[in-house]
């Protein structure tokens, strides 16, 4: 009887769940040449970005200096590799996904070289900025070992803390997300934001000497611009105050809606800045606050005392 009954729910739920009506907005066909991006690959583009910016910290932890070159050469270029499939899945499915008319007028296999010489023009540019890009985080290092009494050394904020690592993904994907590389910087930088808790929208600006203090429950929105030497706290929100809408009703998307924190701002735990404002050079904003206009530099922004 059992046996029956389930059969018949199976039978049942199936026929339901295959109704076209059901997954029309849920549902991704596979095709020859429009893969989706890896999650494993994209945590092993994580793994080696760690790994080249931080040797002996990341990965093999037996590196010596006369090896180094070595191991950055196979981690470099097994990157490029694993960047090229992910980009071009990314560039594929959001071609051809959203129907756009860019390759109209070429034929499939056309595309997909085509698309093919694009991802490794990105993957190229990429691995030419991980200098630079081991440069910036550098700072960030150092300003977190600033801000924090309790860290003994370079080597714990490297190993230990959320900010680095939440960092290093973000810069990643700031730099594919300026590439013009679609969905593969939102798929990292959410992947950071699982690891940390901290959720960095790739499409921020962020600039040097930065550092976030523990980390958990920070939000820093997609058209945020942060400036150098800018510290914040933990459940800090850097958000957009409305959504403003177009003629039928939907957001509009693309504007700038996010706050702009100059040089030397510190923000702290829990404060909420909104809208497209800015807090001025050096100015402190204090905690468990909402801050929905701009801050003169210098200012100080506190709760009254009761």
């Amino acid at each position: 009887m059992i046996a029956r009954t389930l059969a018949d729910t199976l039978t049942k739920t199936v026929e339901e769940l295959a109704q076209p009506d059901s997954y029309k907005d849920l549902y991704h066909e596979h095709s020859d040449g429009v893969p989706l991006p890896s999650g494993e690959v994209l945590q092993k583009i994580i793994d080696l970005t760690r790994e080249i910016i931080f040797p002996g910290y990341y990965g093999n932890s037996c590196i010596e200096a006369n090896t180094l070159k070595y191991h950055l050469g196979v981690g470099t270029e097994q990157l490029y590799s694993l960047l090229v499939t992910q980009i071009q899945a990314g560039l594929a499915f959001s071609n051809f996904e959203k129907g756009t008319a860019v390759f109209a007028a070429y034929n499939r296999n056309t595309i997909s070289m085509e698309i093919r010489r694009m991802a490794e023009e990105r993957a190229v540019t990429f691995i030419s900025r991980l200098p630079e890009l081991r440069r910036v985080l550098a700072t960030d290092v150092v300003a977190a070992f600033n801000g924090d009494p309790a860290a003994k050394n370079y080597g714990e904020i490297i190993s230990c803390y959320p900010v680095i690592k939440e960092l290093t993904v973000y810069r990643l994907a700031h730099e594919l997300w300026n590439l013009d590389v679609p969905l593969i910087p939102r798929m990292l930088t959410e992947m950071g934001h699982s690891e940390t808790g901290i959720d960095i929208h790739p499409g921020a600006t962020i600039g040097e000497y930065f550092t976030i203090d523990h980390g958990t429950g920070v939000v820093i929105g997609e058209t945020s611009v942060i400036g150098n030497n800018v510290k914040l706290y933990q459940g800090v929100t850097l958000g957009a105050k409305s959504f403003p809408l177009d003629e039928a009703g939907n957001p509009i998307k693309g504007i700038p809606r996010h706050p702009i924190l100059e040089d030397d701002v510190i923000v702290y735990s829990n404060a909420s800045i909104l809208g497209r404002i800015t807090i001025g050079k050096g100015a402190v904003i204090g905690g468990n606050i909402w801050v929905t206009q701009d801050v003169p530099a210098g200012a100080s922004i506190t709760q009254k005392r009761v």
